[in-house]
């Protein structure tokens, strides 16, 4: 997969809704009906960061879901980019990029929204044929604002911004013409999942596929 394929797929994802939720799961078992939640309340795209043990197995159960599109998140290595796709993953998401890592998605046909936060790092990434990257972590690193400053000179460059992003201040990046969705982990709290208040987490996907962009 050639970068610029990757960035037309990366795109197609960001543009299936207003927000993709950021997943840390701790529990197999929430795994399925969490994606059902968030599927029904409007938000197909799911990213599972590789932050717990049970992530990769999380990736498997929810990729079994109709409608659901599953992603790896938290993608550091090229193992980590081999066991996400073996475990169904389709797309993969990074806090930052190295030349390893993108290699390793190339070849293992995975789609990657990989992580930049200077103008810098974008342009390298662009050079590489990278025109969907992830803006992150955009909250520490100026906000919208910095956001929008950095697409005034990058115009072909799109982005989906994650960090400290909440229902509060999602309006503000999705406003932005470069960005095309943003990542954000308010839409499955802990503590409905804890519950088993599925139909909670559906209001409150529903809520964030409703937002303008």
């Amino acid at each position: 997969m050639t970068p610029q394929q990757a960035s037309a797929k990366a795109a197609e994802i960001c543009r299936l809704a207003p927000v993709v939720p950021v997943l840390v799961i701790d529990d197999l078992a929430f795994a399925r009906p969490l994606a059902e939640a968030l599927v029904a309340g409007g938000l197909p795209a799911l990213e599972v960061t590789l932050r717990t043990p049970v992530a990769l197995d999380v990736i498997r159960a929810m990729a079994e879901v109709p409608g659901g599109v599953v992603g790896a998140g938290t993608l550091l290595t090229p193992a980590d980019v081999k066991a996400a796709k073996a475990a169904g993953a389709m797309f993969g998401v990074s806090p930052g990029a190295t030349d390893r890592l993108l290699d390793a998605c190339e070849e293992h046909d995975l789609p990657l929204l990989a992580g930049a936060a200077t103008s810098s790092e974008v342009m390298a990434l662009l050079e590489r044929g990278y025109t969907v990257q992830k803006f992150f972590p955009a909250e520490a690193n100026g906000g919208a604002p910095a956001l929008k400053a950095i697409g005034a000179p990058l115009p072909q460059v799109s982005f989906c911004p994650t960090g400290g992003i909440s229902l509060a201040n999602a309006r503000d990046y999705l406003s932005l013409s470069n960005v095309l969705c943003v990542g954000g982990s308010w839409v499955a709290p802990k503590g409905l999942m804890e519950k088993g208040d599925w139909a909670g987490i559906t209001a409150l996907a529903a809520e964030a596929a409703a937002l303008p962009r």
